[in-house]
């Protein structure tokens, strides 16, 4: 698995670690290539400049490391945008704004409350608490879909109170069936994506049994991406994507370009 397309910098604001260093790293990890999905989540709770993105900066500074390294490494611009159903028409400007090759939309805010923080959990049981997220999801197709994949479904498990210890694919499988059939019938795809295994999950987001379901009902879009913030997290696990893809049924991984899927053979 040589292309890493989910990857954050110090563009993001939960990162540190400059383009450059990423790049380098990358190389040295022998990938044929990666994608920056940098972070934008317009209405982000309690920090509303948090996950705000200078993304003039953010073009014209890819633009010169691409080009710099286009021996070296293909690299991909990409963005990780928040939805939520009061910020649609933000996002379609933005997303219209920039020659993205990728656009991973994802949901980390969930009525006003972000998982990643224990008030989310507070005063709901976890199987509601998760459930909550599930449905989230739906309302965002129902309000945006300029996005390639929707980024990693289950992002709720990694923050709750006993994580994925009590979580089952089967256990939400309805709701689940319905977001998967409805990102399917709209031409998007998923992710796999192993920052479950550097959260101790022991499994990637979404689980195997989901992303197995979406192949099963027809899905054909998967890209494999590590969520790393930091260098030590790029491809982080990726000797077990292969069997995960196999077992699910897929022969190849999916990169874009230009907004566009492109097929890889694993």
């Amino acid at each position: 698995m040589l292309f890493d397309t989910h990857i954050h910098s110090s563009f993001s604001g939960d990162s540190e670690t400059p383009m450059e260093q990423i790049i380098k790293k990358s190389i040295a990890l022998k990938l044929d290539g990666i994608c920056f999905t940098e972070h934008l989540d317009f209405d982000y709770p309690d920090e509303p400049s948090l996950f705000l993105l200078d993304a003039d900066s953010y073009y014209q500074k890819f633009l010169s490391f691409q080009q710099k390294y286009a021996s070296s490494i293909d690299l991909s611009f990409g963005i990780e945008i928040g939805l939520q159903p009061q910020i649609a028409d933000k996002n379609e400007n933005f997303i219209n704004s920039y020659p993205f090759d990728f656009v991973i939309g994802s949901s980390h805010v969930v009525h006003g409350y972000d998982p990643y923080f224990p008030a989310f959990f507070e005063n709901k049981t976890e199987d509601n608490a998760y459930l909550e997220y599930f449905e989230s999801i739906l309302e965002n197709l129902n309000f945006y879909d300029n996005f390639d994949v929707y980024g990693h479904i289950d992002y709720v498990v990694r923050y709750g109170p006993n994580t994925n210890k009590y979580y089952s694919y089967a256990k939400y499988s309805d709701i689940i069936d319905e977001i998967l059939k409805k990102l399917i019938f709209s031409g998007k795809g998923i992710e796999l994506n192993t920052g479950g295994f550097k959260y101790g999950l022991g499994h990637p987001n979404p689980c195997e049994d989901i992303i197995k379901r979406y192949r099963e009902l027809g899905g054909e879009i998967i890209t494999i991406g590590s969520d790393a913030h930091k260098c030590e997290h790029i491809a982080y696990d990726f000797n077990k994507v292969a069997n995960i893809l196999h077992d699910a049924g897929f022969s190849y991984f999916t990169i874009f370009k230009n907004r566009k899927p492109i097929f890889k053979k694993i």
